[in-house]
């Protein structure tokens, strides 16, 4: 059976960005190659400056390469048909203040030839997907920062892209938001989206993604599925609930014995600190 195109496939890429403050130019991303299939949810991840957004607007074709090619289901992304099926959603978007939720989405389905009943339809489906259908109707100068990032969310949906693309998506977002923004996005993998999110929030994205990138000086320095990366391979994990001191005794006992084997650590299993804040705040056990 043939393989699936990819859903963005970046080969070689190289960016330069002439600078006046150096003779030599300034490499933003130093020969990057990465594959995503459709339905994967994958991360690029990495510090400020390490070249993600550069990476994310060639995908875009809002930057041209130096170097190398970028594609989008199979279609160069300099051409302007490769963006027909993607939403995008910037670092800092920017929003008309004095427009209500709908009104901005109604703004946005009309820039993608949407009228009628569709557009209206579309509208209240998106609001309710984003969980933002009792402010329709506030204007967005009154919208929290999490709620104007899930508005931003639901603007990039609008045309229904088969990829979403999305730069720092809980940037300066509270705990809660932040888990409503990452509980959309499974609900986007549950209906099929490939998401391509950049972040440098390493829990987050741990939490979401299928396969992950790590971009370090414009280099992608290690990449692959999120288990695989994260495992440590000589070391076998135990979890034990309401565990005996003397069964814990045993097991230490039974270690101590079998050549090779040495007991790590123990103690108790440690929760994140979003967890404890949930939990504290809003009685989440998830």
């Amino acid at each position: 059976m043939a393989e699936a195109t990819p859903a963005v496939e970046i080969c070689n890429l190289v960016k330069d960005f002439k600078t006046s403050f150096r003779r030599q130019p300034l490499r933003a991303v130093d020969d990057v190659s990465l594959r995503i299939l459709p339905g994967e949810v994958y991360g690029l991840i990495g510090p400020n400056g390490s070249g993600k957004s550069t990476t994310m607007k060639a995908l875009l074709g809002l930057v041209a390469p130096t170097s190398g090619r970028c594609a989008i289901f199979g279609k160069d992304s300099l051409r302007v048909d490769s963006r027909h099926e993607v939403g995008f959603l910037p670092e800092n978007p920017y929003f008309y203040k004095h427009l209500s939720g709908a009104e901005t989405l109604r703004f946005y389905g009309k820039l993608c030839g949407m009228r009628g009943r569709v557009l209206a339809e579309r509208v209240s489906e998106l609001l309710a997907l984003v969980d933002l259908e009792g402010a329709r109707d506030r204007r967005l100068g009154g919208y929290s920062k999490g709620m104007l990032q899930r508005i931003g969310l639901a603007q990039a949906m609008v045309q229904d892209p088969r990829l979403l693309i999305l730069d720092e998506p809980t940037a300066g977002v509270d705990p809660l938001g932040s888990r409503q923004i990452r509980d959309l996005i499974f609900k986007l993998r549950e209906r099929g989206i490939t998401v391509f999110l950049c972040s440098h929030l390493l829990e987050q994205v741990q939490e979401v993604c299928d396969r992950v990138g790590i971009i370090f000086q414009g280099k992608l320095v290690k990449e692959g599925r999120l288990e695989d990366l994260i495992a440590i391979e000589d070391q076998t994990e135990i979890i034990l609930r309401d565990a005996s001191p003397q069964l814990v005794d045993q097991i230490t006992a039974l270690v101590a014995s079998s050549p090779g084997a040495a007991l790590v650590r123990t103690g108790k299993p440690r929760t994140t600190l979003e967890r404890l804040f949930l939990r504290a705040t809003h009685g989440d056990e998830s």
